[in-house]
């Protein structure tokens, strides 16, 4: 039974190569969606921004409450918050001399929901 499920599969992946072949469009449609992919999340593979994306899925966050939660110094906050708004992961808005930032990438929102569910709910029964 499972050699007829992995043959299936194995049916679907022939038929899905042979289509790429046929339309070399949507070949190269794949490849910039690849590397558009592998740059999204690459901005995500770090530990500490990774976290900040964790916090900034709850709500809005300052950059003091963005350290408090992280135990890391200024300096090193705002460096991984700049690489995220270069990416156009979040975005930062100024309240007089206090600066939130916000999620403004749906995508990492949803990437940040199928990280929790993989990695910390119910983390004790794995």
């Amino acid at each position: 039974m499972t050699q007829n499920i992995l043959d299936k599969e194995a049916e679907k992946v022939n038929s899905a190569e042979q289509q790429i072949m046929n339309h070399p469009d949507e070949h190269e449609q794949m490849a910039k969606n690849a590397k558009q992919a592998t740059d999204f999340m690459k901005a995500m593979a770090h530990e500490s921004r990774l976290m900040i994306l964790c916090y900034l899925s709850g709500g809005e966050k300052s950059v003091m409450e963005l350290e408090q939660l992280l135990a890391l110094r200024q300096p090193t906050v705002s460096q991984q918050l700049a690489r995220l708004r270069l990416e156009r992961l979040i975005t930062a808005r100024r309240d007089g001399k206090t600066i939130y930032y916000s999620i403004a990438d749906d995508r990492a929102l949803k990437m940040m929901e199928v990280v929790y569910d993989i990695f910390c709910k119910n983390k004790d029964s794995v």
